[in-house]
């Protein structure tokens, strides 16, 4: 499935097969089983984030097998590997050097700069393809390569604070949901305040709460996680902190931030973004998944249906994650 232009639908087209380029040794080629559906996805596909090339194939939430590597690729054939959002780095820059690759100034991501997983087959730095945890199936497995890993490093930002707000009920907050209970803390779900369906799921899951975002909270958060990406909701989760508190901006793109008074930030409150990931947020993240367990709830899609699929993301109408099946 090919975005030629954003805003446009996306296109089923027949490629050439992928291959391997020799002058980038540590690359692999791998056949796609299941591609996990991302909110970024849409603001690819609506225009809202932009990357280095048009047409491209999207997705970045890939679990296949490899078929060929590269001399000095880290997989060999036959290995089951996951590839996420972050595809390349130039490990030179000021942030590649100081472990915060995630912010390189020269990265390059799948799905954006790179083809990616909306296809039967793709090629990938085998530098940013993981090995998989056993206990999780092809279609399990695809949403822990964005939703989880993203949603890990929000968590690791909140610190050790023990009352968490979750704003946002989707693919990202129903596995943080998991972890932050396992971690032995309290988690309050917070979404549009008519989607009876969403707040069922999240109590479902364990929160001991749900409700509307823009409401008040029950009770005094200790820390929020936006993963909605609706600006309005940032003064919402500061007013529902208590001093000290950290709010936690996950998304690649939000609508604008409506302006509010110094108050709700007053009192050391903080209000952070989080970008990307790197690959020690993988390896942490994986080797944890299935300590948890995380157990990923899933909707499926026929590779063709990509755009069914994106419109599904769009109203908020997956319970958990929406995954392609080439």
């Amino acid at each position: 499935m090919v975005l030629d232009e954003p805003g446009l639908p996306l296109q089923a087209r027949e490629l050439p097969d992928p291959e391997l380029d020799p002058s980038r040794p540590g690359d692999v080629l791998v056949e796609v089983h299941a591609c996990g559906v991302c909110r970024t996805d849409l603001h690819i596909r609506d225009g809202e984030v932009r990357g280095s090339r048009l047409p491209v194939v999207p997705g970045h939430q890939i679990v296949a097998t490899v078929l060929a590597a590269g001399a000095d690729a880290a997989h060999a054939p036959g290995a089951r590997v996951g590839i996420p959002w972050l595809g390349w780095t130039d490990g030179t820059c000021r942030f590649c050097t100081s472990g915060r690759e995630n912010l390189c100034e020269r990265a390059q991501f799948t799905g954006l700069d790179r083809d990616g997983g909306y296809a039967t087959r793709t090629v990938a730095d085998g530098r940013y393809a993981f090995a998989l945890p056993e206990g999780f199936g092809d279609l399990e497995a695809a949403p822990l390569l964005c939703a989880g890993l993203i949603g890990h490093r929000a968590l690791r930002m909140t610190a050790d604070a023990q009352r968490l707000g979750l704003y946002g009920f989707g693919a990202s907050a129903h596995i943080v949901c998991q972890v932050a209970l396992h971690q032995g803390r309290r988690v309050f779900a917070f979404t549009r305040a008519d989607d009876a369906a969403s707040q069922a799921f999240a109590r479902e899951l364990g929160c001991e709460w749900a409700g509307d975002a823009l409401g008040p909270a029950p009770e005094e958060l200790d820390a929020a996680i936006i993963f909605a990406p609706v600006g309005a909701l940032v003064p919402a989760a500061l007013r529902a902190l208590g001093r000290g508190g950290i709010v936690v901006c996950a998304g690649i793109h939000m609508s604008d931030i409506p302006s509010f008074a110094y108050e709700l930030l007053w009192g050391e409150r903080v209000l952070r973004s989080v970008a990307n990931l790197t690959r020690a947020d993988a390896l942490e993240f994986l080797d944890l998944a299935p300590r948890v367990p995380v157990r990923t709830h899933v909707t499926t899609f026929a590779l063709e249906e990509a755009e069914k699929a994106l419109e599904a993301v769009r109203r908020g109408g997956i319970e958990g994650a929406a995954v392609l099946i080439p």
